[in-house]
């Protein structure tokens, strides 16, 4: 249940950072509320998922859910580059968080 609640935890985190963009500054009204809703329920759910895992491991693997599903969604929802080096390093990190799951 922990690794689902951390799964969780790590899409919040892509949510409130493309929330971000959305919210221009914080100059607009919805987008910022549905953001700060997102970084609560990001750190909550990281908070959750601790309880099961080690503290090292969740972390990791919570800002990696966040950095490459933040990354995919610029690039699809605001064309940032998607460069074979970029895919490759996103590949890469998929690999550290596969590798940190399967060793605890």
């Amino acid at each position: 249940m922990s690794w689902l609640i951390l799964l969780i935890a790590g899409l919040c985190e892509s949510g409130w950072a493309v929330g971000l963009k959305y919210a221009e500054g914080f100059s607009r009204l919805v987008p910022s509320v549905a953001t700060a809703l997102a970084m609560i329920a990001s750190v909550v759910l990281l908070g959750l998922a601790v309880r099961g895992l080690p503290l090292g491991t969740a972390y990791a693997v919570w800002t990696g859910i966040g950095t490459v599903g933040t990354a995919l969604l610029g690039m699809w929802l605001f064309g940032d580059a998607a460069t074979p080096a970029r895919l490759a390093c996103i590949a890469l990190i998929v690999c550290g968080i596969a590798g940190l799951k399967l060793a605890t």
